[in-house]
Order: C-alpha cells, then sequence, then structure tokens
C-alpha cells in the first residue's frame, strides 16, 4: 500500500474515532423530562457518513463527481426510474422541474406566461414560486381537513382553457389522491409535478410516490427522509424531459456531456444552433435560460451514506407516527388527529394535529405550553399562502372557497416523527399534553 493510500486509511479511522467521541457521545445521551430537547426534525447519522465525507474531501473532487453519480443511479434505481438528476436544494428541484415544461423544445405542449397550474395554498412557498417566477398563473383549491391534501371533487372544477399543468405537494408525507389527480390530467392533457420533497418511501397503491407524475422533486434538508446538509433531486423516466431538466440546472447549456466529458454525442463541431456559425462549439451553444443548481461531491458523499439508511429511516417514521397516535389518541375531543390517505402509505415528514373549535384554547396556547417543556412545534408551513406578503398580490385564481386552508393558518401544527426520537421521548410528549389537557 502506498503512502498516500496508508494514510487515507489512517485519517479514516480517525475519523470514525471522532464521531464515536462526539456525535455518538450526545446522540446516546439519556433523556432528562421537562430539560432535554424534543426536536421535530434533526439529522441522524454515524461515521459512515462522516467517513464519506472525508474521502471525498480528499480526493479533492469538489463539484460532482463520482459519489453524485454513484447517488443519482441509485437513487433512480430506489425509484425505478430512468433519472434521478441532482441539484443543490429541494427549491432548486421545483425550479428545475417546472421550468423543465417551459421548454421551446416540449413544442405545443410547454407552459407559458398566462397558462395556468393547478394547486393549493395550504403549502410551502417554493411549490408555488417556480409558477410566478416563470409567469405562470396558480389555481388555487382547498385542501381536506385530517389529511390536509387537495380536495380531489374540486381537482376538475379547477380546470380551464388555460390549465396546463398540476404541481403539488404530499402533504407531510401522506400522498394527494394520485388516482383522482392523474385522472384529470389524462383526461385534459396535463402535466403533472409531484412535490415529494416531504414524502420519500410513501407509497399509494403500493406504488412509491414520485413515480406517477411526469417529474417529480425531492429534497435533502436535513429536515427531511435523508440529508446531505443542501441538495435535491429532480426525478423523471421521460428522456427528453430528463435531459432538459440538466439542461436548465447546467447553466441552460445544449450540450449534455458530463463533467469532464467531450463530444459524447460526435457531433461537437458539426451541428448549427440558433444564428451561430456551422460547427460552433456545442459544448457552448445554450438552448434555455437556465441556472447554475448543481450539487456539490461532498454533499453527493454524505447521500450515498444515507441512502444505505434510507429503508430503516422511512420503517422508523412509521413506527413513530403510529406510536404518537396511539399516545396521543385520549385527546381525540379536543385535538383531530391526522389520517392517511385512502390507499396510502405513508413516509410520513411529521404528526399534524388540528385543534378543535370550542375547546377553550388555541393552537397557540397549546404550541407555547410544548414549547415551554422542549419539545418542538411547526406550524404547517405557510398556513394560506395567499396571507403571506410576497404572494398577496400574485395574478391567481381560487376555485370554491380556501375554508380549511385557513383553518391550517389558524389551528394546526405539527410535532417531529424523525428517526432520531426514542419512545421515552414520545411518552414525554404524551404527558406534557395530558398535562396541559387537565390544566384546562
Amino acid at each position: 500500500m502506498s503512502d498516500a493510500k496508508q494514510l487515507k486509511k489512517q485519517i479514516l479511522n480517525d475519523v470514525k474515532k471522532y464521531y464515536e467521541l462526539t456525535h455518538k457521545v450526545r446522540q446516546d445521551a439519556v433523556f432528562v423530562p421537562g430539560e432535554s430537547r424534543v426536536n421535530y426534525a434533526g439529522r441522524v447519522f454515524d461515521e459512515q457518513e462522516m467517513m464519506k465525507l472525508v474521502d471525498s474531501s480528499l480526493d479533492f473532487f469538489l463539484t460532482a463527481n463520482q459519489y453524485a453519480e454513484e447517488f443519482e443511479d441509485r437513487f433512480a434505481e430506489y425509484f425505478d426510474l430512468e433519472s434521478a438528476i441532482l441539484v443543490n436544494s429541494g427549491s432548486s428541484a421545483n425550479l428545475v422541474a417546472l421550468s423543465t415544461l417551459t421548454s421551446p423544445k416540449l413544442g405545443a405542449r410547454r407552459l407559458a406566461p398566462g397558462d395556468e397550474v393547478i394547486t393549493v395554498a395550504a403549502g410551502f412557498p417554493v411549490t408555488i414560486s417556480p409558477m410566478v417566477q416563470n409567469g405562470l398563473i396558480p389555481v388555487f383549491i382547498d385542501v381536506g381537513l385530517g389529511d390536509y391534501n387537495v380536495l380531489p371533487e374540486m381537482i376538475e372544477r379547477a380546470v380551464s382553457p388555460k390549465t396546463k399543468a398540476i404541481m403539488m405537494a404530499h402533504t407531510l408525507g401522506n400522498p394527494f389522491d394520485l388516482r383522482a389527480v392523474m385522472a384529470t390530467a389524462k383526461k385534459h392533457n396535463l402535466w403533472v409535478i409531484e412535490d415529494n420533497c416531504d414524502a420519500v418511501g410513501s407509497r399509494y397503491k403500493g406504488q412509491l410516490t414520485g413515480t406517477f407524475g411526469h417529474l417529480a422533486t425531492v429534497s435533502f434538508y436535513p429536515a427531511h427522509h435523508m440529508t446531505m446538509g443542501e441538495g435535491g433531486a429532480v426525478l423523471t423516466n421521460d428522456p427528453d424531459l430528463s435531459r432538459i431538466a440538466t439542461s436548465f440546472r447546467d447553466w441552460g447549456r445544449d450540450c449534455y456531456c458530463s463533467g469532464g466529458e467531450n463530444n459524447t454525442c460526435g457531433k461537437r463541431f458539426t451541428q448549427q444552433f440558433g444564428d451561430l456559425p456551422v460547427g460552433f462549439d456545442h459544448k457552448y451553444v445554450y438552448s434555455h435560460i437556465g441556472y447554475n443548481l448543481k450539487v456539490t461531491e461532498m454533499q453527493a458523499a454524505i447521500g450515498c451514506a444515507q441512502l444505505d439508511k434510507l429503508d430503516g429511516f422511512v420503517e422508523a417514521r412509521k413506527r413513530n407516527w403510529a406510536r404518537l397516535y396511539e399516545l396521543l389518541k385520549p385527546f381525540e375531543k379536543q385535538l383531530l388527529l391526522p389520517k392517511a390517505t385512502e390507499h396510502s402509505a405513508p413516509s410520513w415528514f411529521g404528526f399534524v394535529i388540528t385543534v378543535n373549535e370550542d375547546v377553550g384554547f388555541s393552537r397557540n396556547d397549546l404550541t407555547a405550553f410544548l414549547e415551554e417543556g422542549h419539545i418542538e412545534t411547526r406550524n404547517m408551513f405557510a398556513g394560506n399562502l395567499l396571507k403571506q406578503p410576497a404572494y398577496m398580490n400574485i395574478e391567481h385564481r381560487v376555485v370554491g372557497d380556501l375554508k380549511n386552508t385557513d383553518t391550517v393558518m389558524n389551528n394546526i401544527f405539527f410535532i417531529g416523527v424523525y428517526p432520531g426520537l426514542k419512545e421515552e421521548q414520545l411518552l414525554y410528549i404524551r404527558d406534557r399534553f395530558a398535562q396541559f389537557m387537565e390544566s384546562r
């Protein structure tokens, strides 16, 4: 073994020791009710993530390289799809996915300014922002209470002659009614983008979410099902959409050569594009007004280690959700507990709770009490996006009313189910709820 390889092996062994002396010690710390924090989410990792991260840094491939290629291949295989295109965040994934559908390469099916996209207002901003950024008009319909997904009966009503696409998220891991969405899309020849950022591992009628639509998106932010710190991916089974999405991610270039490769198509200096001269270097031809949203090799290295744990993460989330449901069921008179969409098996992002009307306390009363006991809570993202300062004056259309969306805004919060939670923490959550109810 060369001196360099021997030194690298020693460094990685030292990284493992460092993990055991620092991070593992903290992860194994005794939980003290009322003093220790119960987070709603967090990174769950071991020495493998740290070793791969350092391994990547020692090789000093800072931009996407072998770890990125490995992750894209394995993540696409997980979904049984042709392509998983890594980007630097879930927000970027949404931007790339929707921008892909504006490509001139799609001909008459391309989305153009003024076209409509059906969605919901009870969600996270970056599902809607790409529509506004591309000059499209979001069409908002209400959600149901309990599952917090789009009301299926409203989808068909939302279609107009301007409607070209449907884009919405599987709320906190709970799949929306894909039967209704895909039926409407097929009837009216609409594009479908699944925002799958909170739902990796969720299934609808046995099939993974993220595999129904033309495109889907995933986030690898630390709160999500697996993490790269930052990072995201665009999923598709369509090679044309894959190539367009990659173009938008990579400055808008027309060339599809991987980094460090040249002349994959064999026609690098023999083609003509736009008003460029014949033979202009294809590596510098730009067919879209794109971005630079690539992931780094070090992020991808962490992702490869996390991907080994993904099945376990999904099962832990399901287990923690089921346990919380059992523990909080005694409070059903005061609280509406969450329910899975029919025909679905969610990989839950969080445990959503609605404070019922006229129970003598508000959501804020309850969440303040939980937070005082060091139990983290979160509102269900933006509540009603149309009440948010950034979105109050966007061009949009509403079909029906958004009554339940306002309930989301006023009465709903969620707590964690992430894999780092232990039984003693779940029992403490139950006890804290009981203390609050007894004080009312």
